[in-house]
């Protein structure tokens, strides 16, 4: 792809964009591990766009982080991480997104939208879909490894992966 890649922290007036690209991304990514009835739901879109208004603008998420790929005035990634919500947790930031659209798989936009919410020398967990082969060997790729401990969201398995030590470039 010729046309170049922006990275920036997210904006409110994002939210809509945002929701488009995490309602396409579930839909290219889960199809098949969650319900069609969740990725078909007519209120699916709406839904994910009042959370990316909260997550922008809501107090709670001040100490989120929140970053946008764009290539060519149009969202084609977005990314947020946050503290911890497990108080037993040994590492500084948990990854809570990161989706890239298809389309754009391979292009940079993953790894920069990582170090955007996420600094390279910063312990992180992060939940993904398991089977999700892609993903893993995405995270795996930039330090990130299984730590055994598996869990059941909308009816998706998932394996949680943990980069502890400082991960360099």
């Amino acid at each position: 792809m010729s046309s170049s890649l922006t990275i920036r922290p997210a904006r409110p007036e994002d939210a809509a964009q945002m929701a488009r690209v995490n309602v396409r991304s579930w839909r290219e990514t889960y199809r098949g591990l969650m319900p069609d009835a969740v990725l078909d739901d007519p209120g699916f879109l709406a839904a994910r766009e009042r959370f990316w208004t909260a997550a922008l603008t809501d107090e709670r998420y001040r100490e989120n982080r929140v970053a946008v790929a764009e290539r060519d005035g149009g969202l084609i990634g977005i990314a947020m991480s946050g503290p911890p919500l497990d108080a037993a947790a040994t590492w500084a930031r948990q990854l809570y997104v990161l989706y890239v659209s298809a389309a754009d798989h391979g292009t940079g936009a993953g790894r920069a939208l990582l170090e955007a919410v996420v600094d390279p020398g910063e312990s992180a967990a992060l939940w993904v879909a398991d089977p999700n082969p892609r993903a893993q060997a995405f995270y795996r790729k930039h330090g990130f490894v299984p730590d055994g401990t598996v869990q059941i969201d909308d009816g998706v398995r998932e394996i949680r992966m943990v980069r502890d030590t400082p991960h360099g470039r």
